[in-house]
């Protein structure tokens, strides 16, 4: 039997729609292919001509094609004006740059070998990387054969490298002439008509929404994804049926062209789509069941801690326990970068249950980072070594705010979910594992940031600037948290961590207005049952407000005594500090002697996590960290 024996594929395709429908159907599905663009020529030719003009006079140093038919196209439309084998020659005599297989066959064909192609996945990304390898362009005329939209981030890109761009637009994509086939695809999309739908180029997401927008329909549509195993070319239409649609991609060939695109997907359609089953009962059946009292580690003294009870011993687990200052952490991390290891369920899950062990913590945490929920987002998110995160399409003005896309299902994070289940298998049973995320605020910043930040001065100017811009990004963030939290506690997390490491910027007044309210929201949506944590740094004048979240458990860090902080909180929360790290660099004895204060300020009262004030410093001795954990449980001993 074909592997998409039964399945009903919705299809995206113009010129090869007749050779993707026999694709299709030889792998057995009942496929409906239909048009959603045409190439329609430019009514102005002037850029084109002012193009060769300037090539030809030696004001243009590097040319950058996109496509084999922009490619083809430009050169025709040009050799209307100017001389044709003098436009090739000055071609051949400059640096030229090919996204791919299509625009090197085009100047090819035309004797013109390209100085460069890009390496797959042949997005704007590749163009970037090359030219930083091999070809400076500041203070050089680039010009870009441009197709359809002008690509915004390939001009960002080599404008912050110094160079003029010279856009060279050479047709626009059309919607087809006909539109019933579109209008009817779109009524049977939202109908529940597919099991699958295959996008062929980024503009074909683009005329759907612009289609069922036409039809009032719009909304409906985006729904509709959340049923549908979603698969892309590449990189570029993935970005799009994300940006446009907010439909999370399921499947991406590679390489990526048609009939790897049918062939790859048909192996894996099965998969894909029991895993989107599975994702969306596992996070339904969360929201509605309450922790099981019989499980192993219900009554461990962490979650006992979280939910006020007496315990034995203090509990106590660490930020950051498996992390750099552990031999074993960065015997993993020489192989594989950070990102890699974070998208590494079986690695992932090594480093964090290796710590726990070593260090003979109550409770673990997953080994992930707060950034990768933004991806999903619509936000380019690098790691680059050395300067840590950096968002490459950061939100700066208030219009910004409309590209970043609100979570709607965990499906594009589901290595995260794997990295839960791991863990949580490798794990021993009485072992309570931590989820986490970032908080609204300090997702915020660092989007708006594009990374790490001093004074905050984007992140404050959109906040005091414009409120409804504001407010609707924090409602965005705060539901999308919401839900990548759940998910994790789907996946098996029995506590959630939420942690707003940069809101210590804010005032009282600021905090109360522009970051609370979304805090309460997602507390107020967590699984029933779940304890939640949130942890703050940096202005302990903002506590009793955080007490205001409905958080069951505050985390505090260094900044303020233990005793005054649960002053501040009320003692009907349960508290989790607050030792500074950096005392972890001391003496053995010095460790103690902190240690015994904090447990002496708890007072042995129920409801105390010991935990650090933030991650442990990379230069920390492991053997100081494992002598806090046992000076924690010995002097915290219950008689």
């Amino acid at each position: 039997m074909a592997p998409l024996t039964g399945w009903r594929i919705a299809a995206l395709e113009s010129r090869r729609g007749a050779e993707l429908q026999r694709m299709l159907a030889r792998q057995g599905a009942e496929a409906d292919v239909v048009p959603a663009l045409r190439e329609a020529p430019l009514e102005d030719a002037r850029p084109v001509i002012d193009f060769a003009h300037r090539l030809l006079i030696g004001q243009v140093d590097v040319v950058v094609f996109l496509t084999g038919v922009g490619c083809r196209s430009l050169i025709e439309i040009a050799s209307k004006h100017v001389d044709r084998a003098q436009l090739l020659n000055a071609l051949r005599d400059i640096p030229t740059i090919a996204r791919g297989p299509k625009p090197t066959a085009a100047l090819r064909e035309l004797s013109v070998e390209p100085t460069y192609r890009t390496q797959p996945p042949d997005t704007w990304r590749e163009i970037l990387t090359l030219i930083d390898q091999h070809l400076p362009v500041a203070q050089q005329t680039v010009a870009v054969q441009e197709y359809g939209q002008p690509n915004t981030s390939l001009m960002a890109g080599l404008e912050a490298r110094g160079a003029t761009v010279l856009r060279v637009p050479v047709y626009r994509y059309a919607l087809p002439e006909d539109l019933c086939p579109l209008e009817k695809l779109v009524r049977r999309l939202i109908d529940g008509a597919y099991d699958a739908i295959v996008f062929t180029a980024a503009q074909q997401a683009v005329h759907l929404r612009k289609v069922a927008q036409s039809l009032g329909l719009e909304q409906a549509l985006r729904q509709a994804g959340s049923q549908l195993v979603v698969a892309s070319i590449g990189p570029t239409t993935t970005a799009a049926v994300e940006n446009e649609l907010d439909w999370p991609v399921d499947f991406e060939p590679d390489p990526p062209k048609m009939g790897h695109l049918v062939a790859q997907f048909a192996e894996e359609a099965q998969a894909l789509r029991e895993r989107k089953r599975r994702v969306r009962v596992k996070l339904e059946a969360a929201k509605e069941a309450a922790p099981d009292p019989q499980a192993p580690w219900y009554d461990s003294p962490f979650l006992k801690a979280c939910r006020g009870e007496p315990v034995p011993y203090t509990p106590v687990w660490l930020m950051r326990q498996a992390g750099r200052y552990m031999a074993e952490y960065r015997d993993v991390r020489s192989r594989v970068s950070f990102l890699e290891l974070c998208r590494n369920p079986q690695l992932a899950s090594q480093v964090m249950c290796t710590a726990v062990e070593k260090l003979g913590v109550d409770a673990a945490i997953i080994f992930s980072d707060l950034l990768p929920i933004l991806e999903p987002m619509g936000l380019e998110l690098e790691f680059a070594p050395g300067d840590g995160p950096v968002i490459h399409n950061p939100v700066r003005q208030s219009e910004d705010v409309d590209r970043v896309r609100e979570l709607e299902t965990v499906e594009a994070l589901d290595y995260v979910m794997q990295v839960v289940r791991q863990t949580r298998q490798d794990l021993p049973e009485s072992i309570p594992l931590i989820g986490f995320a970032g908080a609204p605020f300090t997702l915020a910043s660092y989007l708006i940031e594009g990374g790490s930040s001093r004074h905050y001065l984007h992140t404050k100017t959109l906040m005091y600037r414009d409120a409804g811009a504001w407010k609707a990004l924090m409602q965005r963030l705060a539901r999308s948290v919401t839900r990548y939290l759940n998910g994790q506690i789907a996946a098996g997390a029995q506590c959630v961590q939420l942690f707003d490491s940069w809101v210590g910027c804010l005032g009282p007044d600021d905090y109360r207005r522009y970051v609370l309210p979304y805090v309460q929201e997602i507390v107020q949506e967590i699984a029933p049952g779940v304890p939640l944590i949130y942890f703050a740094t940096g202005n302990p004048a903002l506590l009793p407000l955080m007490a205001e979240s409905g958080s069951r458990v505050i985390g505090v860090d260094w900044r303020i005594e233990l005793d005054e902080a649960w002053e501040k909180i009320g003692h009907d929360r349960s508290i989790q500090g607050n030792l500074d790290p950096a005392v972890l660099l001391a003496d053995v004895p010095t460790i103690r002697a902190s240690a015994e204060r904090i447990l002496r300020q708890a007072g042995g009262r129920p409801g105390h996590i010991f935990n650090l004030g933030h991650g442990v410093l990379p230069q920390t001795p492991v053997e100081h960290a494992q002598a806090l954990v046992q000076a924690v449980h010995e002097l915290s001993a219950r008689t």
